[in-house]
């Protein structure tokens, strides 16, 4: 598929007044594009929006909401006349408990906002998309491709973002749009430093992960690897990139650690401790 300049666009990043978000949306505007800002707050949004420059506007939207979503993508059309990029980013973490411990409302509210509302950002974009042969970016994460002990819902729906962008893709190549999955493994957003480093026993998930892979970007980093990728069109955006080697041999490695995981003395410290947390509250993260 042929290059993509995002000069000139018209970009909508949901979850973009920080984090992966900002780092997109500062990236967009730098090379030339038009963001909405799109998130919870709509004070945050628009802060988030005058700190991107003239050629921003911010938006309060619950991904949740579908009619909110259509009527982001109509307030967005009426100013611009258009829309050419979508990036589903939105997300949110619960804290770390086996499905044994973890409260059905907790997994439900991440499987709504980190699966569900992926998907209500893409079908309510999509017409435009089309129309304006345009690209759309889903966030998924290496979780969509790692065992996902102690974060199961996170994981299933990274799982099922993969899924969706990797269908995109092919569906919409007739219609001359394209679509990327992106897969960020730490990045150093508030996201992590609540769910990881403020969790003793969430913590613990870096010290099972070996340590080359336990690198850190900063926000602005990822966000520049999904507008180059964007701009190549690519099916894949992964960052760190040392994760690329991971991924693609998936499916080697992944039933050799998952047997050697049931096994691992530490991994199944790991699992108790995480078991033991059915009366505490199961608070989710933004």
């Amino acid at each position: 598929m042929a290059s993509y300049p995002v000069t000139g666009k018209i970009a909508m990043v949901t979850g973009a007044a920080r984090g992966i978000g900002f780092g997109t949306a500062q990236e967009l505007t730098k090379r030339g594009a038009t963001v909405v800002v799109v998130d919870l707050d709509q004070t945050a949004a628009d802060e988030a929006a005058e700190r991107l420059g003239g050629n921003a506007m911010g938006i309060a939207c619950d991904v949740t909401d579908q009619g909110a979503l259509r009527a982001a993508v109509a307030a967005t059309v009426d100013r611009y006349g258009r829309l050419d990029i979508v990036m589903a980013n939105a997300g949110i973490a619960s804290r770390a408990a086996t499905v044994n411990a973890m409260s059905g409302e907790a997994a439900e509210r991440v499987l709504d906002v980190n699966l569900n509302g992926v998907w209500r950002t893409v079908n309510a974009a999509l017409p435009e998309i089309i129309r304006n042969k345009g690209h759309v970016v889903v966030v998924a994460s290496v979780y969509a491709f790692v065992n996902g002990v102690g974060t199961a819902p996170y994981a299933m729906a990274k799982a099922g973002v993969e899924q969706l962008g990797r269908a995109l893709r092919v569906e919409l190549a007739q219609h001359g749009a394209g679509a990327s999955v992106a897969y960020f493994g730490f990045i150093d957003t508030e996201m992590v430093h609540i769910g990881i480093d403020q969790d003793p026993a969430a913590g613990k998930v870096q010290e099972l992960t070996p340590k080359l892979l336990q690198k850190r970007l900063q926000p602005s980093e990822a966000g520049k690897g999904v507008v180059d990728g964007i701009e190549k069109r690519a099916p894949r955006i992964i960052r760190p990139r040392r994760w690329a080697a991971f991924s693609v041999l998936r499916g080697i490695v992944n039933p050799l650690l998952d047997s050697a995981m049931v096994r691992d003395d530490k991994t199944q410290e790991f699992a108790v401790e995480l078991d033991s947390r059915g009366d505490q509250e199961q608070i989710t993260t933004a």
